[in-house]
Parts: C-alpha cells; sequence; structure tokens
C-alpha cells in the first residue's frame, strides 16, 4: 500500500488533476479530498494520513495557518504546500510552519511526484524556480529570519485569521465584519496578538506576518497594508 496522501484545494478541477497524476503512481493513493482549511484539520485528525498536498491560499485558515494547526494535531504528518506563486516569503512561512515541501502549481507532474517522493523518504523539496532565489537572498544577506516558529505556533486559529486581516490593510470593522465578530472582540484580539508577538503596533504585525510567510502581499499591496487601521 502507497503513502496516504490528503488533497487540499479550493478547486475542485486542481484537487481532480492531482488525483489522476497520483492514480498512475503506485507509491501515492488519496486518502481524502477538502476543499479548505477547517474541513482540512477535521479530515486529517479523523484519516491520519501520511502526507497532505494542500494549497496555500485556501478560503478560512490559509495553508501556512492549517500546516501549523494539523502538525499540531498530527504531529507525524509530512505537509506539502502548493502555491501559485514564487514568492520566498510564503516558502518561508510553510518551512516555519512546518511543511516539508513547497511547489509551484505549474510544476511538471513528474517533478510533483518527485516532490513528494523526497518529502515521504524523509527530504525536503522546494521549486528550483524559489529556491535560487532564497539562495542568493541568503548570500546577499537579505533574508529576514526575525520571525520565531513558536511565535506563530502559540497562535489559535482565529489568532491567525486576525493577524493576516490586520496584515492585509483591514481595520477592525471590516475584519469583525469578515469573521463574524463584535468590533471590540476584534480590538481585544489585536491586543492579544500584539502581547503574544512583542510589538506594539500594526505596522510591526504586518510585518511580522509577512515576513514569515503567513500572508502573501506583493508590489503596491506591501505599502497599502502597513497603514496602521484601527
Amino acid at each position: 500500500m502507497g503513502y496516504r496522501v490528503l488533497l487540499v484545494d479550493d478547486h475542485k478541477i486542481m484537487r481532480d488533476g492531482i488525483r489522476a497524476i497520483l492514480s498512475r503512481s503506485p507509491e501515492f493513493e488519496v486518502a481524502g479530498e477538502a476543499e479548505s482549511g477547517p474541513e482540512a484539520l477535521q479530515l486529517a485528525r479523523r484519516v491520519r494520513p501520511e502526507m497532505v498536498l494542500m494549497d496555500i491560499g485556501l478560503p478560512g485558515l490559509n495553508g501556512v495557518e492549517t500546516t501549523i494547526e494539523i502538525l499540531r494535531s498530527v504531529p507525524e504528518c509530512k505537509i506539502v504546500i502548493l502555491s501559485m506563486y514564487d514568492d520566498e516569503n510564503s516558502v518561508l512561512g510553510a518551512m516555519r510552519a512546518g511543511a516539508r515541501g513547497f511547489i509551484l502549481k505549474k510544476a511538471s507532474d513528474l517533478d510533483l511526484v518527485g516532490a513528494l517522493r523526497m518529502v515521504a523518504t524523509g527530504g525536503i523539496y522546494v521549486s528550483p524556480q524559489v529556491s535560487d532565489r532564497l539562495l542568493e537572498r541568503i548570500q546577499k544577506g537579505n533574508l529576514d529570519v526575525q520571525t520565531a516558529p513558536s511565535a506563530l505556533a502559540a497562535l489559535s486559529p482565529r489568532e491567525l485569521q486576525v493577524l493576516r486581516l490586520v496584515a492585509e490593510g483591514k481595520s477592525s470593522k471590516e475584519i469583525a465584519t469578515v469573521l463574524a465578530l463584535s468590533e471590540q472582540t476584534v480590538r481585544s484580539y489585536r491586543k492579544t496578538l500584539m502581547r503574544k508577538l512583542h510589538v506594539n503596533n500594526a505596522v510591526t504585525l504586518t510585518q511580522l506576518a509577512y515576513s514569515s510567510g503567513l500572508t502573501q502581499v506583493r508590489g503596491d499591496e506591501k505599502a497599502h497594508s502597513a497603514s496602521p487601521h484601527h
């Protein structure tokens, strides 16, 4: 029997494609499918797969947040993150959360199976396009490694959601609407986040979330998201 893999992606056509690829390899079998972070967490607890292949851009809990939660419940599970974007900060966030692989969605069938095989047998895989740029950043000394994995690991799923939404530039009122909470509750979460992460303003929270890979911010969005809404 092959390694049991849980597929997590909010697009069924993507899951169907990966299922078809894995069906041609006797090393792997699909143990289940989920289309959101919370659903993936529930399924992982129940099925306890050897591996999870998961999109980073999930609704609700994103791939980084879900990785942290799955590994709390199923620590022996090996997680490989899928992404459309070759963004080094996303790789850092995924690896800090405990993922063992990061592969781009534009990878070939052979690359995908090879990545899963490497991770299944104890290795770590990062798509070459991303690893080359990471190496360049390390060599130039521009790799921001301030965020300790334990800091994010200490946050609850709801706190991670609030942190990500703060980093996306949303005000407390907007976050309250998105998460169906009171504005006062959101303000309380923000204070808790600042205390737990040892920061004292929304700009630093945003920088921390970005440098850890918890949120994917690019270009002009990065500047916008640093605005300290309250």
